[in-house]
């Protein structure tokens, strides 16, 4: 069977077993504090088994686009060094949500795959929960009784809780479960050592390929469990695993799913690939192959390489790649694009976003490798110099501190710092970088990590958002919780009816406050902070408890910041629609930020636009508020009739069954944001800036509203200001002549610069220093940089034999200028002479070996450099 007929197979068959088949969610999470990307197939259902929301139906299954690169699930170190392990995956699915237990999770597991899949019986072991006595947990035995149905009960096997005992995270639901393990091994071998005593051994052909969750209970925040009024059935089976399984292959990348890719990199690099686990050729492979599905689908939900979160993990698995292959494959320009064509032909069909985001998905890839390979150029000269410096000092190990300042500052590969330094015969001191690497994980984990308690439920109501209709209504809180981080406390509310928005869509949350209804209930109002939504409940943060929180209270909205940001959301919209009809169709949204001050709209286009678009982008969203068009809003649509009806969808974005469509004129959006009534009330439009924030993604900040009243304001009083400094109300024609002066003094300064550096020439000439054979000269000026480094030349040329050094200051920060005569430069490099002296001023500097210049952070430094200098 090929992959697609495999995955197909499994949706079929669920499907006649009376599930819902849903389609992936996004890899980005966007609704989820406590995870950045989707790594299990439960993660979208996380809301139904906390029991936040309703299922729209009680079986469901799917296939899940899955990452694992940060946090507890990270198989990032593992990949391409073992046979199955993957950092984007799919993982194929089934639930039940208070339905079926374990006796249907069991029959139909077993049912799959050996009647429907052909597996043999001989190669299926199934492993369940063993106990644990600390847990007062006894062994699975109605488990144990189902399988013994299916399979003789010595290929039944007990695990740990390690293995055996399912937990969605530190608190929340858990259960025990049952492995499937097959045993893909020659017969020589299954009769050398038997299956079962290498299960969960880490054999790459035992491998576990489905995991079967029966969920019954709740762990809370200190430890504890307790039942769950509704049992639950997670199973989860990893694709790639089966595909091997099925297909007889001895690896994953052996498969249908990578050999078409691993085929494609064989012809960019010329090289072959031998399926080797410790040829680093191989071994590079498969971490291209592996690492361009996991950057490829990240970018197609919407998430772009960044410097930071979610954007820095997908940055740092695509150098990842680059740098295996520039090491092992000798990839000295951007290819790793090149194979997303390759990707887009295999699942485009089942994951349509590869196709419609394909041209973006590779001009980002692209631009994020050219400008990859320019940090390996600038970081091989630091290394360089490191390396130098190091044998200079007759030293033989490089500095774990070092290795990790260009692994962590620049980006330059730690294995790459290893190659060059074996090469000048040193060696890296790896346990003082790994612990170098260890506290900046330890910084990185103390600065989020928080503490967060139970749910306190004081009532069992349905929460419902009304801030669409109110800012202000009479509500109770329904659940409230405690969290400790290291900003202090806080506490988090949740409302049965609740006005204030959560962020989401681009749109901040909503602030306010909570007031007690009766006087006696407590204390004066509680100001709410924000509101988020967390696993489909919206919650706001408030500093202190109310003293009675069962009480009944006010809620308020902040009206102002509220009415502020809906007139930025909705301007947005307009702006989308405007970009769309004056750059052409292929503009879509890649992201927003919708605050009260001001906004960022993100859209896909690949050139600066110009004046004369931004002006006419800028009326035409100004002529839509001109035209006061009504709001329509439409509540409740069913999702196909909406997409049906031509509205953008975004992708990236999770959509229910059932959505709220905005409309103002031809502009149609889903959209659960807030907004005005009518285009009017926005006022004003102004766009502020215009640029790139990635290949092939422009953004726009703009203002609308008061803020473009105060933008106004602020551009007249600075009129005035110009006014009366220039004593003229035509600024225009007093800046003119003003510029002309300027342009006259200016030359005139040049003339003045030009005999000041003939005469430091012909004073400087007489204070050189004999050394031997040779002449230094080591002097500090007040010079401008460029006319310290006319002076040098002219030295240069009239002076042989000499090496010239100047120290100065530029915006009071330390200046090294060095030159070196064209008879020495065999023996003394510019270049070399300012790193060594750029150090005392915590700078670095280039040049060549007859010119270099240096700028430093560190003024104070300047005199031991001097010194330095004056002992060559």
């Amino acid at each position: 069977m090929t992959s697609k007929e495999i995955r197909q197979e499994f949706l079929d068959f669920f499907e006649e077993k009376r599930h819902l088949i849903v389609p992936s969610a996004p890899i980005v999470l966007k609704d989820d504090p406590t995870l950045m990307f989707s790594n299990s197939g439960m993660t979208q259902f996380k809301d139904y088994f906390l029991g936040y929301r309703t299922p729209k139906n009680r079986r469901i299954a799917d296939t899940q686009k899955c990452l694992r690169v940060s946090g507890k699930h990270n198989d990032l170190d593992d990949v391409g060094r073992d046979t199955y392990h993957h950092t984007m995956f799919e993982m194929l699915g089934s639930w039940s949500f208070g339905d079926y237990f374990k006796k249907e999770a069991i029959a139909w597991a077993w049912e799959l795959l050996i009647d429907r899949y052909k597996v043999s019986p001989e190669d299926i072991y199934v492993t369940i929960f063993e106990g644990d006595i600390s847990e007062n947990l006894e062994k699975d035995e109605e488990a144990f009784g189902f399988w013994k149905a299916h399979v003789s009960e010595d290929r039944i096997l007990l695990g740990n809780k390690k293995d055996n005992f399912w937990e969605m995270g530190e608190s929340g639901p858990c259960g025990p479960c049952s492995e499937i393990h097959i045993d893909l091994r020659s017969e020589t071998e299954k009769q050398r050592i038997l299956g079962k005593d290498l299960v969960n051994k880490d054999h790459p052909q035992v491998l576990e390929i489905w995991n079967l969750v029966f969920m019954e209970f709740n762990r809370k925040s200190d430890g504890t469990l307790e039942k769950l009024p509704t049992r639950h059935v997670d199973t989860g089976m990893g694709f790639e695993r089966l595909c091997m399984a099925l297909q007889g292959k001895e690896s994953t990348y052996d498969s249908d799913i990578f050999s078409p890719l691993i085929e494609r990199v064989e012809r960019i690099s010329g090289k072959r690939y031998t399926a080797k686990l410790e040829d680093e050729k191989d071994i590079a492979m498969r971490v291209v192959v592996d690492h361009i599905r996991a950057v490829t689908f990240a970018i197609a939900d919407g998430q772009l390489p960044s410097n930071n979160g979610a954007g820095y993990v997908i940055r740092r698995i695509l150098r990842r790649a680059v740098s295996y292959a520039y090491r092992f494959l000798g990839t000295d320009q951007p290819f790793f694009y090149k194979l997303v064509e390759v990707l887009k032909n295999q699942m485009g069909s089942f994951f349509p976003e590869l196709i419609s985001q394909k041209k973006l998905i590779i001009e980002v890839i692209k631009e994020e490798e050219v400008a990859f390979f320019k940090t390996i150029a600038h970081g091989l000269v630091r290394v360089e110099k490191l390396i130098s410096d190091t044998l200079k000092r007759g030293g033989d190990i490089l500095a774990g501190k070092d290795i990790f300042e260009l692994y962590d500052t620049y980006g330059f590969p730690d294995d790459l710092t290893r190659i060059l330094a074996e090469e000048k015969g040193l060696t890296l001191d790896i346990s003082s970088f790994e612990q170098e690497q260890k506290k900046a994980k330890e910084r990185s984990k103390g600065a989020a990590q928080s503490k967060v308690y139970d749910w306190v439920v004081l009532k069992d109501a349905p929460e419902k958002f009304v801030g669409y209709d109110v800012l202000s209504i009479k509500t109770q809180i329904t659940r409230y919780r405690k969290m400790e981080s290291k900003e202090g406390v806080l506490y988090q509310i949740v409302l049965e009816n609740t006005p204030f928005y959560p962020e989401g869509g681009g749109q901040i949350g909503d602030t306010g406050y909570i007031v007690p209804l009766e006087r006696g209930q407590g204390r004066d109002r509680v100001q709410v902070l924000d509101t988020k939504k967390e696993n489909g409940l919206i919650i706001s943060s408030v500093k202190t408890l109310p003293e009675n929180p069962g009480a009944v209270f006010f809620a308020e909205v902040d009206e102002n910041r509220r009415l502020a940001t809906q007139k930025n959301h909705s301007v947005t919209h307009l702006l989308h629609e405007a970009l769309r009809n004056i750059l052409g169709d292929h503009v879509e949204q890649k992201g927003s930020y919708v605050g009260p001050d001001y906004l960022r709209f993100d859209f896909s286009h690949f050139s600066k636009l110009t004046d004369e678009e931004t002006e006419r982008i800028e009326n035409d969203v100004n002529e839509k508020i001109k035209e006061n068009i009504p709001l329509k809003e439409s509540r409740h649509v069913p999702i196909k009739q909406a997409l049906d009806s031509g509205v953008r969808a975004l992708f990236g974005e999770k959509y229910g069954d059932f959505v709220r469509l905005i409309e103002f004129g031809l502009s149609r959006e889903l959209c659960g944001g807030t907004h005005v009534q009518n285009t009017g009330e926005i006022g004003h439009f102004k766009i502020l800036s215009e640029n790139s924030v990635a290949a092939g993604i422009r953004r726009i900040e703009a203002i609308s509203g008061n803020a473009y009243n105060a933008y106004v304001e602020n551009i007249e009083q600075q009129f005035i200001k110009a006014s009366v400094l220039l004593k003229s109300k035509d600024l225009t024609r007093a800046i003119k002549k003003l510029l002309e002066e300027n342009k006259k003094l200016s030359s005139e300064i040049e003339i003045l610069k030009k005999e000041k550096v003939k005469s430091e020439v012909l004073s400087w000439k007489s204070d050189f220093i004999d050394k031997g054979n040779k002449k230094l000269l080591v002097k500090k000026t007040s010079m401008d940089v460029e006319s310290i480094k006319d002076v040098v030349f002219q030295l240069k040329r009239g002076v042989s034999g000499a090496v010239i050094i100047i120290f100065s200051k530029k915006n009071d920060k330390p200046f090294i200028s060095v030159g070196v005569s064209d008879d020495l430069v065999s023996v003394y490099q510019a270049v070399n002479v300012v790193n060594e002296l750029a150090a005392e001023i915590r700078g670095g500097g280039g040049g060549n070996a007859g010119f270099a210049a240096a700028g430093g952070k560190y003024l104070e430094g300047i005199e031991k450099a001097y010194q330095k200098a004056l002992e060559l």
